[in-house]
């Protein structure tokens, strides 16, 4: 086995997928994981609801193709019946404004089919957490074009703590919550604490904005000793 997560619940994998081929490589991929389990394989909208309903997975992972099929708010759709879900959109290729289409319809994240294996275990683990997966070569052009948009007001960075600021350079290197509270000895909740207080000062929503706002402001954050963080 690849993982120490034996005495975790596992992690419950919804793939939506026309390619055979592709649903057998993720379910054979995440059988040799200790905390990840496919329950359920569609090929289509209407097959993908009626699992979500009956398996409540913890992540779907679902084709670019099948969200395009479908005239309803797909994403929506699998949140209302399964709110704990997390919707990740596997896209054969994807531009920058679609990436951020999805994610601003509620899906946790985009990942591409050409990426390394590995990337897909990891992004499985960090959706359940709670983050937000994109691929790399679009966080930047994602960021310009949040601040194109006119309703955006002046972000006030330099009202930031210390504190608040070391939180964001922990985020920035994936850090999830529960591990960037222990490298700070403080509870998880004080993270999420300084998480909403980050949002409401720099007006961003979520996770992804906040990276992007910190990359495309080249925000002024400080060193931070990364140890390894638990995988």
């Amino acid at each position: 086995m690849r993982t120490s997560r034996l005495a975790k619940t596992k992690i419950r994998v919804l793939v939506a997928d026309r390619e055979g081929i592709f649903r057998l490589g993720l379910k054979k991929l995440f059988a040799v994981e200790d905390d990840l389990r496919v329950v359920g394989e569609t090929v289509n909208a209407a097959q993908l609801l009626a699992r979500t309903e009956c398996f409540r997975p913890d992540v779907v992972f679902v084709q670019e193709e099948i969200l395009a099929e479908s005239r309803a708010n797909l994403i929506a759709d699998v949140h209302r019946l399964a709110p704990q879900s997390k919707v990740v959109i596997t896209a054969s290729a994807s531009a920058e404004e679609t990436s951020l289409r999805h994610i601003r319809s509620g899906a946790a994240g985009v990942i591409l089919k050409s990426v390394e294996p590995q990337l897909f275990v990891k992004c499985a683990r960090r959706v359940r957490d709670g983050e937000t997966w994109i691929p790399k070569r679009h966080v930047s052009h994602m960021a310009k074009l949040l601040e194109a948009r006119p309703e955006n007001p002046p972000r006030p960075a330099d009202t930031l703590t210390r504190r608040e600021k070391t939180v964001i350079s922990y985020l920035m290197q994936g850090w999830r919550n529960r591990e960037i509270s222990t490298q700070l000895s403080i509870s998880e909740q004080t993270v999420k604490n300084h998480l909403r207080t980050i949002y409401d000062k720099l007006g961003v929503s979520d996770r992804l904005e906040l990276v992007l706002y910190a990359i495309h402001q080249r925000l002024e954050l400080p060193a931070v000793e990364l140890s390894t963080p638990s995988p």
